[in-house]
């Protein structure tokens, strides 16, 4: 529209069939409105392979899978979600103003999920590429079997934390209750640490005292060894 306004489109959700939720959002995603999603109830496959610059905002919690398939979307969240949030996403922005279930982020390949609350088990699961940002807490097993991209924490995480990690970073700045198979804490560099700060920044999240500690692969597992039998059986 002209003036730079946007229009707002608003779709109730409520018990109406996802498909039909889904032609509506394409349609006004197609059109250029911003929508507001009303009565997401948590269901489930909401908001999926929505295409980039599409803008997305829902009123409440959603369910399993939500944001799946981004390719370049904005969706904010107001409440929580359920497993899988932004599950093999591509590009784009997911926020979410409460908790995330288990696997956020899972097989992802770019674009950032900035989740404010707490992360459950396997934040990050397969990884391949962006940011995940948790201003609480990891739950078990987060960046399990990561390839690439980089896991930011700022309350700490649970036990076997980065198990198995092929690539990436896990990033944490509270206490790591324990290390998973195949991981090491290393130092960071200076300029490391300024790219998360200048990231978390960029989210009003601005604290120059955080003690950061950086969670890498060991690299044993990257080749099998006879003598690293025990590890590899761990997994």
């Amino acid at each position: 529209m002209s003036d730079g306004i946007i229009s707002e489109t608003v779709i109730t959700i409520a018990d109406r069939p996802i498909r039909e939720v889904h032609a509506e959002i394409q349609a006004a995603a197609d059109a250029g409105q911003a929508i507001v999603l009303a009565e997401p109830r948590s269901r489930h496959n909401l908001g999926v392979a929505l295409p980039a610059g599409a803008r997305l905002r829902f009123e409440g919690s959603v369910g399993y899978y939500c944001g799946g398939l981004n390719n370049g979307a904005t969706i904010e969240i107001e409440r929580n979600a359920g497993w899988g949030l932004g599950e093999a996403m591509a590009a784009g922005d997911i926020s979410v103003a409460g908790y995330a279930g288990m696997s956020c982020g899972a097989s992802m390949l770019g674009g950032t999920i900035h989740v404010k609350g707490d992360a459950g088990p396997r934040c990050g699961v397969a990884m391949k590429g962006g940011d995940i940002i948790v201003e609480g807490k990891l739950g078990y097993l987060a960046g399990f079997m990561a390839h690439s991209g980089r896991i930011i924490a700022l309350g700490g995480a649970d036990e076997a934390c980065a198990d198995s990690l092929w690539g990436g970073e896990v990033w944490v700045a509270g206490p790591v209750k324990s290390l998973g198979v195949d991981s090491k804490l290393v130092d960071p560099d200076p300029e490391e640490v300024a790219s998360i700060e200048a990231l978390l920044a960029g989210r009003g999240l601005n604290d120059t005292a955080r003690n950061w500690r950086k969670v890498v692969s060991a690299q044993r597992l990257w080749h099998f060894e006879s003598r690293d039998a025990s590890s590899w059986l761990m997994i």
